[in-house]
């Protein structure tokens, strides 16, 4: 599925645009030319500064740069006209910080998310496609309730758009991103470029989801092509063992085990099995359809309308350590070497 005439002529705009995503994104749409502009909406004029010298691409004619805070509902308004796309990467994700500033991240990640929402709708937008994350299904710390709670006012914003029939919303929900700002392998180097005798693991029997930068961008644009509004697209991808992540990366390195942080899980859940009874199963993602979908056979059907899934195992469930497919030793070192 091609993407190049979906975005083509059309203006595309990033919240969080400065990341690690919102920079990967950007640096694909203008290096392919796809879109009429790209903008990039993010709070720290230092890091949009950082992000202009960082590559030539990055001063690329239809690349516009925006000030603003997601918790400025004004602020989008202003940034969102003429806009047709937005992707809404923004969020505050530190987990252990978010146990001891909640308020700070229900004002970015929920209420950020309910001015997205609004200011897309008073401002015409044709899509929005929210990045959430596998912290969200069963959450056991806030930052998982927080993205849990953008997920549910993402879905339920398509509610609200009226007769004109958009923007739609959609959801996209993946795993840990190799090698990106604030990630595992990052600290690593950094703890070894200052001396360190050892990696700091968490707990040995640890395992995460995995995928690459390229990887969730492609899964984006895709979802994008895919979405009528409502769903949440889950991506198959592999899960590795935390063990196995510092093995590839520094085989002669020893390991301390630290004992898991405040709010962290030992494995992570994308679907769980209350998610898993209103959800399809494609050849390459999941789609969770909505329980109030179920109810409303047209808004179903709507849905479906790109093929239909295939039901899931009654005691279906996707995490981490169950997954059926896994990233060895040897095939990590191949990943990280690519970083």
């Amino acid at each position: 599925m091609h993407t190049t005439n979906f975005f083509k002529d059309k203006t595309l705009l990033i919240t969080g645009g400065t990341g690690s995503f919102g920079q990967t994104l950007a640096k694909r749409l203008l290096i392919e030319d796809q879109c009429r502009k790209v903008i990039i909406f993010s709070r720290d004029e230092w890091k949009q500064w950082e992000m202009r010298q960082s590559a030539p691409i990055f001063s690329h004619p239809k690349i516009r740069y925006f000030l603003g805070d997601v918790r400025d509902k004004s602020r989008l308004k202003r940034a969102f006209s003429e806009v047709n796309y937005i992707v809404h990467a923004a969020a505050l994700k530190q987990v252990p910080a978010a146990e001891y500033n909640p308020t700070e991240f229900i004002k970015t990640n929920i209420i950020g998310a309910m001015n997205v929402i609004d200011a897309a709708i008073d401002s015409g937008v044709e899509k929005v496609m929210a990045l959430s994350t596998d912290k969200a299904a069963n959450p056991i710390n806030l930052y998982g309730a927080t993205k849990l709670c953008a997920d549910k006012l993402f879905v339920a914003g398509n509610s609200y758009v009226g007769a004109r029939s958009h923007p739609t919303f959609a959801v996209v929900r993946y795993g840990n991103v190799l090698g990106s700002r604030g990630s595992v392998i990052p600290f690593w180097k950094k703890l070894l470029a200052e001396g360190a005798q050892a990696l700091p693991i968490t707990d040995k029997r640890m395992t995460r989801f995995w995928i690459t930068l390229e990887q969730s961008v492609d899964f984006v644009l895709q979802s994008f092509l895919r979405s009528q509004g409502g769903e949440i697209f889950v991506p198959k991808i592999p899960s590795m063992k935390i063990v196995d992540l510092a093995q590839a990366f520094a085989p002669a390195i020893p390991h301390k085990y630290t004992g898991i942080r405040e709010g962290e899980k030992l494995h992570e859940l994308m679907i769980g099995l209350e998610d898993a009874r209103h959800t399809l199963e494609f050849t390459d993602h999941y789609l969770i359809i909505p329980e109030l979908y179920h109810h409303d056979e047209s808004l179903k059907e709507k849905l479906l309308t790109r093929g239909e899934g295939r039901r899931l195992p009654e005691d279906f469930s996707y995490a981490s350590n169950t997954n059926s497919q896994w990233l060895g030793i040897e095939a990590l070192r191949q990943l990280i070497l690519q970083l």
